[in-house]
């Protein structure tokens, strides 16, 4: 074998990394088609219900968008307020899970190239190195905790937000947690990335699906709940 042919072989990347890839960039369209399905959803539909001018006819297309978006985030706010106790919940651990997973990918990888970047570092007691992921099953926990033995409901509303941050920093370690070994930016680290777009897309999907029944459930069920009364009327008026 010529110097030039095992140079080509060792820079191909092996069986199981190309189908490794392969999973991780499907799973990653899959989070990013569900997580932007519910954001650009809504934006459309406010676009098309609201203040703001269609693109077809606006004459100012990016003034048009941004008071759609302005009028997205109105909506979302009195929809939070006034949703499902179910709802609110999936949507503060989607936000919350999201943005601490983005968050924390650019910290490891600003660690990993540098060292470390102002505030960011590794962070070392002793001689063990402390991984993320325990202060995220650390959050976890107490946030599972609390919602179980604090009595007030606005109380506990709040703790899907730690809920879903220590959710985002435990699943990105999570190959490191099946292989017992720091794998975090080894092959098998991609398994981490895996889960973490699983999880994001399963959130997502899960908000939508609950849309489309809140929807369904005021189309449907105020005819049936007239028919419900309608019924013990006419039945009155028979006898």
């Amino acid at each position: 074998m010529t110097t030039r042919a095992l140079k080509v072989l060792l820079a191909s990347p092996s069986p199981r990394r190309a189908s490794g890839d392969r999973r991780t960039l499907a799973l990653g369209l899959l989070a990013t088609l569900t997580t932007g399905g519910v954001f650009a959803g809504e934006l459309a539909r406010v676009w098309r219900r609201g203040s703001a001018p269609l693109p077809a006819v606006a004459d100012d297309v990016l003034n048009a968008a941004q008071t759609a978006a302005r009028e997205t985030v109105e909506v979302a706010v009195a929809g939070y307020r006034e949703g499902s106790t179910a709802e609110t919940a999936l949507l503060g651990v989607l936000a919350s899970f999201t943005a601490t997973l983005g968050a924390v990918r650019a910290a490891t990888h600003l660690i990993h190239s540098k060292g470390s970047f102002g505030p960011l570092h590794n962070v070392i007691l002793g001689a063990r190195h402390i991984h993320h992921f325990v202060p995220g099953i650390a959050l976890a926990f107490l946030a599972g905790g609390g919602a179980i033995v604090l009595p007030r409901r606005h109380t506990r509303s709040w703790l899907r937000i730690p809920f879903g941050v220590g959710l985002a920093l435990t699943l990105d370690e999570s190959a490191l947690l099946l292989e017992l070994d720091d794998v975090y930016w080894t092959e098998e680290g991609v398994l981490s990335v895996q889960i973490a777009f699983g999880a994001l897309g399963m959130l997502s999907a899960l908000v939508l699906v609950l849309r489309l029944l809140r929807r369904g459930e005021s189309k449907v069920l105020p005819a049936q709940d007239a028919a419900k009364l309608a019924a013990p009327q006419a039945a009155t008026s028979l006898t």
